[in-house]
């Protein structure tokens, strides 16, 4: 099955209107307010994604049913794209991270046998396994 490619503009404003059960002339505010900016084809016509229909039903939520006006609702968006961004910024870092220790991980317990032991937050300390003899018989 296909993936669905969100970014694509499919939905002229009267479909993307229906889809929001809100008029054409809110959309226009709001693209206006360059809360959403839809693609225009060659003949000017707006073209709405599946994520510009999803973020109007953000603003819609927020504008409509929280009482929160453009200028708010601006400031809110915004936000929430620096929240996305930092997240994402974040779960590299995260990443990198792992793929460090378990790089050094490796290199340790290919030099030897040694574990890391906890002795407080964010400490560790190396130890050698336990060598136990058997007895021949």
């Amino acid at each position: 099955m296909a993936e669905i490619d969100k970014d694509k503009p499919v939905y002229v404003i009267s479909v993307a209107a229906k889809m929001l059960n809100t008029s054409q002339q809110t959309l226009r505010i709001y693209e206006k307010e360059k809360l959403v900016v839809p693609k225009r084809t060659n003949k000017n016509t707006r073209l709405y994604s599946m994520r510009n229909v999803e973020e109007l039903q953000r603003i819609i939520r927020l504008h409509q049913d929280l009482g929160v006006n453009l200028a708010g609702i601006e400031i809110i968006l915004n936000m929430l794209r620096k929240m996305d961004q930092m997240q994402n910024e974040f779960n590299k870092f995260v990443q990198i991270i792992r793929e460090k220790l378990n790089l050094e991980m490796e290199d340790q317990q290919s030099e030897e046998s040694t574990c890391l032991v906890p002795t407080h937050p964010g400490k560790l300390i190396p130890i050698q396994p336990l060598k136990i003899k058997t007895k021949k018989k």
